[in-house]
C-alpha cells in the first residue's frame, strides 16, 4: 500500500508497505543542475529532544506539528547520536565525522578546535551557491564554524535575566545564582517573549527574503526547548493535567550495571530547588517531567509556525525539511536525569526529513546515525559528498525503509565505547592503556527499558566478544553489504 498512514497507525506500518515508494529527487549521478534548481533545505535542531512525541508511539505528548510532518515524511525510530551531551554531538554531526578520546568530547566542544579546517556540511552547501544561514543555536558556540555562514549566525537575546526567566521571583534568583534560577518556570506570556518564540519569529522573516533570492537556501534553525530550565508558557503547561503524567517505570539503577555507567545529573543539580544528592521526590520528578513536556509542545508550536510559512510561501515543494535533536534525554530511567551515559535513553534520537518526491508517513527502522545526515542531504540536493564524510547516506532507505542496512551503530562518551546491533547494546569502557575496566550488555528483544546488565553471564561471553571486537574494527564494521 503506500501514501499516508494515519497518525495513530502510521508507526506500525508493515514492510511491505513502505516498499513501494517512488523518488524523484537530485542525485549525484544526475545531470548537474544548477545551483538555482537545486531544492533548498529548512535545517531544524531542536535541543534536548528525546523520541517523546506522538510520532514515535508517545500518545500523551502534544505534537501536532511534528506529528504532520511526519506523516509527509520519513521517521528514523532507530537513529542514534555520536555523543550524548550537545556541543560534541552537533560538532560531529555538523562536521560528519565522528568522535574519539580526544575529539568531540564534551558539551562545551569546538568544531574548529578540534577539527581545524574541516569542510562543514553548511560550508560545503555555501561553496556549492546556497544562501546558508543559522538562527539560534546550530554549533554550540555561535561563532564556531567558521566560513560556514553567509552572514554570521544570529541568537536570540532574553527579555528576562539568566537563563530566559521572565518571573520577576526566579529572576532574583537567578541573578544570585550565575543565571541558573528555578530548574522550570511556568509564565502567562505570548510565545515570543520567550527565546523560542523569537527564534520562529526571525526563521519567517528570513524566509520571506530568502523566496525571492536568486540562489537556493540552507536555513538552519536551532530551537533550545526542551533543554534546561524547562521555561514555556503557561499554556503549554496547561496542556498535560499534572496527575495524568507519568514517571518512568524504572527509576532504579540497571541491575549489574557498573558505576562507569551511571552518573549524578550534575545538570540538573545546578538549578534552584533541585538536592544536591539523592533521588528527586515524587513531587518534583512529575514536575520534571511535566516541564518536559510542556517544552515539547512549545517548540513544537514554533516549528509549525516556520512550517506553515514555508508552505504559505510556496517553498514547501522544493524544500528539504529536516528535524533532528542532537541527543537523547533521561527523564527519571534508572535513576538518572539528563543526558551524560551510554544508555538508549540518551543515546537514542528523533530524526525525521521530508523531501520532494518522497511519499511520506512511513517509518525506518533501519540502524541509522547522526553522521549519516551530511551525505544525506548532499545526496538529496546533488551535491557531491566530501571524501572526510564518515557517515553513509540514508537517501535509499528513503526508497525502501526496509532494505537491509547497518549492523550497528557507534556512540561514544568521554571512556566509553558504546554499540548498538539490531537485538543488543554493549559498552565497554577503557582506561588511557587500553585496558578495559568495566562493561554493560542489554538484550533489547528481552529488556527494552536496560534494566539488567547480563555482561558478566557466562552464557554471553561469545556475544560480548562478538560487540567488544565490531567497537575494535571500527564503523566501517557495520556498514551493509550493498
Amino acid at each position: 500500500m503506500g501514501g499516508r498512514l494515519s497518525r495513530r497507525n502510521f508507526l506500525r506500518a508493515s514492510g511491505a508497505a513502505a516498499t513501494s515508494l517512488s523518488v524523484g529527487f537530485f542525485s549525484r549521478s544526475a545531470a548537474n543542475p544548477s545551483s538555482r534548481g537545486r531544492p533548498n533545505v529548512l535545517f531544524i535542531a531542536v535541543d534536548d529532544l528525546r523520541p517523546e512525541l506522538g510520532c514515535f508511539g508517545r500518545p500523551k505528548v502534544h505534537s501536532p506539528n511534528l506529528d504532520r510532518l511526519a506523516e509527509e515524511g520519513v521517521v528514523f525510530s532507530r537513529c542514534y547520536c555520536q555523543v550524548p551531551v550537545c556541543g560534541a554531538s552537533r560538532a560531529s554531526l555538523l562536521t560528519g565525522v565522528r568522535p574519539r578520546r580526544d575529539r568531540f568530547v564534551g558539551f562545551d566542544t569546538w568544531a574548529d578546535k578540534d577539527l581545524p579546517g574541516n569542510l562543514s556540511l553548511p560550508h560545503h552547501f555555501r561553496d556549492h551557491g546556497y544562501t546558508t544561514l543559522s538562527l539560534g543555536k546550530i554549533y554550540h558556540h555561535q561563532t564556531d564554524g567558521a566560513g560556514s555562514w553567509s552572514r554570521p549566525a544570529w541568537r536570540a537575546k532574553s527579555r528576562g535575566k539568566g537563563r530566559d526567566y521572565l518571573r520577576p521571583e526566579n529572576q532574583a534568583i537567578a541573578v544570585q545564582r550565575e543565571g541558573r534560577g528555578p530548574a522550570f518556570e511556568s509564565a502567562d506570556v505570548p510565545d515570543d517573549a520567550y527565546l523560542d518564540g523569537q527564534i520562529a519569529n526571525q526563521a519567517i522573516s528570513e524566509l520571506r527574503q530568502l523566496r525571492d533570492g536568486q540562489s537556493p537556501f540552507f536555513l538552519a534553525v536551532g530551537f533550545l526547548k526542551p533543554h534546561l530550565p524547562f521555561n514555556a508558557p503557561k499554556r503549554y503547561w496547561d496542556l498535560y493535567p499534572r496527575d495524568e503524567i507519568d514517571l518512568a517505570d524504572n527509576p532504579f539503577s540497571p541491575r549489574g550495571a557498573p558505576p562507569a555507567a551511571l552518573h549524578n545529573w550534575g545538570e540538573l543539580r545546578q538549578y534552584h530547588g533541585i538536592p544536591q544528592k539523592g533521588p528527586l521526590s515524587e513531587d518534583m520528578a512529575r514536575t520534571m517531567v511535566h516541564g518536559y513536556y510542556a517544552c515539547v509542545s512549545y517548540t513544537d508550536v514554533q516549528i509549525g509556525r516556520v512550517l506553515h510559512e514555508l508552505d504559505r510561501l510556496g517553498l514547501a515543494d522544493n524544500t528539504v525539511v529536516i528535524v533532528w535533536g542532537d541527543h537523547g534525554w533521561n527523564l527519571g530511567e534508572h535513576g538518572l536525569w539528563c543526558k551524560h551515559c551510554n544508555f538508549e535513553t540518551s543515546l537514542r534520537s528523533p530524526l525525521m526529513i521530508r523531501a520532494p518526491g518522497v511519499k511520506g508517513g512511513v517509518e525506518s527502522r533501519a540502524l541509522t546515525e547522526f553522521v549519516d545526515i551530511y551525505p544525506s542531504l548532499c545526496e538529496l540536493c546533488g551535491l557531491p559528498v566530501p571524501e572526510h564524510a564518515e557517515g553513509l547516506s540514508f537517501v535509499p532507505l528513503l526508497r525502501d525503509p526496509n532494505r537491509p542496512w547497518k549492523t550497528a551503530a557507534f556512540s561514544r562518551y568521554f571512556a566509553g565505547d558504546s554499540v548498538r546491533t539490531d537485538r543488543y547494546r554493549y559498552t565497554q569502557w577503557l582506561d588511557k592503556d587500553s585496558r578495559r575496566y568495566a562493561r554493560m550488555l542489554y538484550d533489547h528483544f528481552e529488556d527494552p527499558g536496560e534494566n539488567v546488565n547480563i555482561a558478566e553471564d557466562p552464557a554471553n561471553a561469545s556475544i560480548v566478544a562478538r560487540l567488544s571486537a565490531l567497537i575494535d574494527q571500527g564503523y566501517r564494521a557495520g556498514l551493509p553489504d550493498t
